[in-house]
């Protein structure tokens, strides 16, 4: 499975970006998947994510209310729309494909390359 992201670039604080992950290869295998974002110096940390089947996506409490995960899975496509947003939320974004079994157990775990977001004050 390959995972591309784009969508990053230059914002102003209040603004809003969506940025996008497009996944090839083998992806009927994926029921789960996720954004991460980091910051250099700082461990990567997850944004949010969201299951095959329509679950509920979870999110992290510092973008609840802001931010907004959903997946076309028709396009093989994942999206992450940023509103309100902060500097702090100024980092790499990187999307992320799991396989699970149905035991539980991760059986693979894909990253893309990742996309920079920066938010100016």
């Amino acid at each position: 499975v390959q995972l591309v992201e784009s969508g990053g670039g230059l914002v102003q604080a209040g603004g809003s970006l969506r940025l996008s992950c497009a996944a090839s290869g083998s992806t009927f295998s994926i029921n789960y998947m996720a954004w991460y974002r980091q910051v250099p110096g700082k461990q990567r940390e997850l944004v949010a994510a969201i299951r095959s089947g329509g679950s509920i996506p979870n999110y992290a409490d510092f973008v609840k209310g802001r931010f907004t995960i959903d997946r076309d899975d028709a396009k093989n496509t994942m999206y992450l729309q940023m509103n309100s947003l902060k500097p702090d939320d100024t980092a790499v974004y990187y999307c992320n494909a799991q396989v699970w079994a149905d035991t539980g157990i991760r059986i693979l775990d894909y990253w893309g390359k990742g996309t920079l977001v920066t938010v100016s004050s």
